[in-house]
């Protein structure tokens, strides 16, 4: 492999500085003559990652990561040497000298080619848009009259169109010089073994394509709309919409759409706004809301959450007002919690959709939308509890625990106070007790999770749990193929009752809760709404070995009942220890304690039956 030459290496670093190569991955504040910001390289909160634009140098304390430009590229994108000087040349326009003359094609690394081969493609596609045929004068009165956008808009976003036929797209591309490897590798082809790169068959035909960028504007992936010119013989002809598979630049739980325009838009005053497709992005960026992003046509994880947080912790949430997005409200907000991302909601009501409110109402709807923004808590408290005026005592202590259940993920003791706070304002409830209630319930969780720990210490093997017939299996079994029952289980079980340590008691607790929130779109789609490879597995094996149940309701009964008595059994367990550590007989918990075994007696005497 020719070398480049140290002179072109040296010539790099002095014409590059080094703010403008880490400002696109962190978002830095002036500490002196030096800029701070949070590390890329760890989850923290507090910044620790300092760079010094004299000295061409980045430190950060919290890995003890140290290096330059060059080293910052390596680290960040996952490139070696060759492949992260190449990468900021070809960034920041430098022509690069070696050795031995010109680098040949054949040393491209897959991932140059990837880019180099979805920016081509796009270039197609867009210049597909704009062609003067049948198909490019559809998609631009599509596009103008339909959808009523601008063609600058198109323009701006590399809007494209992917013909309904033909074999030009592989005969450029193979023209062009792409290897076969990222032909395969893109999966924007279908390919077979010996068929000529020219002659194969195209993921998209007939729709509207808009390029996927990464955060550094590097277009990744598609996404492909539906159109009426979509081809009937299309495999996914149904889908309104299809994205590219995942390749070695393109990993949909990790990309946000539109953020590498939105991240240079935000500040405190002007935080991200999180909406539910790449269209309804682009709607709000024509219009003003300039920090919008979209995730891929999946929840919103964990990687994308951290990824907002380099550049600006605070982030409205405009779902659509159907079930579909209160649901995936719900899912983000313990997720941002964790991540200690500030999160408010713009609650839209059934039927509204943001790419519609703002495509007929424009900027002027911009402030009516903002007016409805609420905090995490009131949304969270208004969907699990909508009409609080009519909810009993035991239905807000329900709704206070599922709350609490949100709030535990916040990782600061007085976020989640206050938070608590919040609950009793929104239930109705005295906060004396509802802070006694949380500790109480926090008090639970940390004790349950001590066994975990112990047992994952101890490297239990996985086989051996598998064998262990638990009462939450036999419920999770019962509501995921007798789903009028589960609709009513849902209705009497407390969350405390379930043992969610075990996977059973996991998916249990969130299958129970979709049937309370009125969520459940039936046992297919927890596929999708799984994140765990384990809870996945247990929902399959539970639907394909549905057993004949003679009597669903006499079972679902008496497995409630063991629920019951295990946990009620448990419980009186700890509070008589706690008792026989009391030092005083005047200690006037011990009435409170008594009270409270009398209470677990009740219920384990006394299990609730199915209405």
């Amino acid at each position: 492999m020719p070398a480049i030459k140290p002179s072109s290496i040296r010539d790099l670093k002095d014409r590059i500085g080094i703010y403008d190569v880490v400002s696109r991955e962190v978002s830095l504040k002036r500490a002196g003559s030096n800029y701070k910001g949070l590390s890329p390289f760890t989850n923290e909160k507090t910044p620790s990652f300092f760079i010094s634009p004299d000295k061409g140098i980045y430190k950060c304390f919290s890995t003890g990561n140290a290096g330059d430009i060059i080293s910052f590229v390596m680290e960040t994108e996952r490139l070696n040497f060759v492949e992260a000087v190449e990468e900021l040349a070809k960034r920041f326009n430098i022509e690069l000298e070696y050795e031995e003359g010109g680098r040949p094609r054949e040393d491209r690394t897959l991932r140059q080619d990837l880019f180099d081969l979805h920016e081509f493609v796009a270039d197609y596609y867009h210049e597909a848009f704009h062609a003067s045929d049948e198909g490019g004068n559809w998609i631009r009165d599509y596009w103008t009259r339909t959808r009523q956008f601008d063609l600058s808009v198109a323009d701006e976003f590399k809007i494209g169109f992917a013909p309904q036929s033909g074999l030009e797209l592989g005969r450029r591309v193979t023209q062009k010089g792409f290897s076969r490897e990222a032909i395969e590798a893109c999966g924007l082809f279908y390919t077979r073994q010996g068929v000529n790169p020219a002659t194969m068959g195209y993921r998209f035909r007939g729709r509207l394509m808009i390029p996927i960028r990464d955060h550094q504007g590097r277009i990744t992936a598609f996404t492909a709309r539906q159109l009426e010119l979509t081809p009937e013989d299309d495999p996914s002809r149904e889908a309104k919409y299809v994205n590219s598979p995942e390749t070695p630049i393109f990993n949909k739980g990790s990309l946000l759409f539109n953020m590498d325009r939105a991240r240079m838009e935000v500040d405190p005053d002007t935080p991200f706004v999180m909406v539910e497709g790449q269209l309804d992005a682009i709607r709000c960026w024509s219009v003003g809301l300039k920090g919008a992003v979209a995730p891929q046509g999946t929840g919103i994880t964990e990687n994308q959450l951290r990824l907002m947080k380099r550049y600006e912790p605070r982030v409205r949430c405009l779902l659509d007002g159907d079930r579909a997005g209160q649901q995936a409200a719900l899912r983000m907000l313990p997720l941002a919690l964790a991540q200690s991302v500030e999160i408010t909601f713009i609650p839209l009501n059934e039927g509204e959709d943001p790419d519609d409110l703002l495509r007929d109402g424009g900027v002027e709807v911009l402030d009516s939308l903002l007016e409805r923004e609420t905090d995490a808590i009131a949304f969270a408290a208004s969907s699990i509890a909508p009409s609080k005026e009519s909810l009993t005592p035991q239905a807000k202590s329900k709704a206070a625990s599922e709350l609490f259940q949100i709030i535990s993920k916040a990782d600061s003791e007085t976020t989640q106070i206050e938070f608590v706070k919040q609950v009793a304002y929104e239930l109705d409830i005295d906060p004396s007790a509802a802070i006694r209630d949380y500790r109480r319930f926090s008090s639970n969780q940390d004790a349950s999770r001590r066994p975990a720990q112990t047992e994952k210490s101890v490297q239990i093997e996985p086989i051996a749990r598998k064998n262990v017939h638990t009462v939450e299996r036999d419920l999770l079994g019962l509501c995921l193929n007798e789903e009028g029952i589960g609709y009513r289980i849902a209705q009497i079980i407390d969350e405390q009752w379930i043992d969610t340590r075990t996977s059973e008691g996991e998916l249990l607790n969130l299958v129970l809760n979709a049937f309370l929130h009125d969520m459940w779109n039936g046992p297919d789609s927890l596929n999708d709404q799984l994140e765990k490879t384990e809870l996945k597995n247990l929902a399959i094996d539970l639907i394909f070995q549905k057993p004949e149940y003679d009597n669903p309701e006499r079972l679902a009964e008496e497995a409630i009942k063991r629920l019951v008595t295990n946990f009620a059994e448990q419980k009186i367990k700890k509070i008589k220890l706690e008792i026989a550590q009391k030092q005083s007989e005047q200690d006037p918990a011990l009435i409170s304690l008594f009270d409270e075994i009398v209470k677990l007696q009740n219920i384990k005497g006394n299990p609730p039956k199915l209405e």
